[in-house]
C-alpha cells in the first residue's frame, strides 16, 4: 500500500487541517465542514495526477485547443455520516463521477469495546473502476476494512484510492496488512496514540459530531 502524507509536504492542505483541529474554531460546525470540504478539494486535485488521460480537443470561437484530461471511470465512495463533507469535496472536482454511500457505525457492548457494523450500501456496479472511499478519521482501521469488503459485492474495482485526513499509525498498519496492494492511502496527519475508547490523539474529536451535531446513542 501506498501512502501519501500531506503533513510531510509544503501544501495548503496543512493550514485547513489546523483549523480542524483547533478547539475553538471547530466550535463553528459550518466552518468545519467547509474545511473538511476543502480538504476533499485537494486530495481530488492531488489524485488527479495519478490518472490516465486521452487527448481531447475543444473548439473555441478562434481555433481549436488540445488537451489532456482524465479518462477513467471513478467512483466516490464515503462511510456515513462523517464522510460526507469530505465526499463534496471530492464531487466538486470529480462531477462526472458515480456515487457510494456506505453507512457503518461502532456497535458498543461495553464503554471501551465495540464491534463495527455496516448497515446499508448504496453503489452502482464496481468492477474495473477506480473507486475513492472517504472516511476522515482512521482510528482502529476497521471501519475501513469492512466498508471495502462491502465494497466488493458490487464488483472488484481495478483501484483503491482512501481518502482521509487523520489516522492513527494502528489504523495505518492494520490496513496495510487488510487492503490490496493497489491502495493508494491519502492522509492528512499519522498521529501515534488512541484513547482506551480508539479515538485518536491528538487527532480532533468526534469528526461526525462536529460536523452535524451530536447523536443521541440511546
Amino acid at each position: 500500500m501506498k501512502v501519501y502524507n500531506f503533513s510531510q509536504y509544503s501544501s495548503l492542505y496543512n493550514k485547513f487541517l489546523s483549523e480542524l483541529r483547533d478547539e475553538n474554531i471547530q466550535k463553528d460546525s459550518m466552518r468545519f465542514r467547509k474545511n473538511l470540504e476543502r480538504l476533499g478539494e485537494i486530495s481530488a486535485y492531488e489524485i488527479s495526477k495519478t490518472l490516465k488521460e486521452n487527448s481531447q480537443v475543444t473548439k473555441t470561437p478562434l481555433g481549436t485547443s488540445k488537451t489532456s484530461v482524465p479518462s477513467e471511470n471513478l467512483v466516490l465512495a464515503t462511510v456515513l455520516r462523517a464522510g460526507l463533507p469530505l465526499h463534496n469535496g471530492l464531487l466538486k472536482y470529480y462531477d462526472n463521477a458515480e456515487n457510494c454511500f456506505i453507512s457503518a457505525y461502532r456497535k458498543h457492548t461495553s464503554k471501551e469495546e465495540f464491534e463495527v457494523e455496516i448497515q446499508y450500501m448504496a453503489s452502482p456496479n464496481l468492477n474495473d473502476k477506480i473507486v475513492l472511499l472517504s472516511d476522515p478519521m482512521l482510528a482502529t482501521g476497521r471501519s475501513m476494512v469492512l466498508a471495502y469488503k462491502a465494497l466488493l459485492k458490487k464488483g472488484i474495482p481495478s483501484k483503491i484510492h482512501l481518502v482521509c485526513v487523520i489516522g492513527s499509525e494502528q489504523g495505518v498498519e492494520y490496513i496495510s496488512k487488510n487492503l490490496p496492494e493497489n491502495t493508494t492511502l491519502w492522509i492528512g496527519a499519522i498521529d501515534s496514540k488512541m484513547t482506551s475508547e480508539s479515538y485518536i490523539v491528538p487527532g480532533l474529536g468526534d469528526a461526525g459530531d462536529l460536523a452535524f451535531g451530536k447523536k443521541d446513542d440511546e
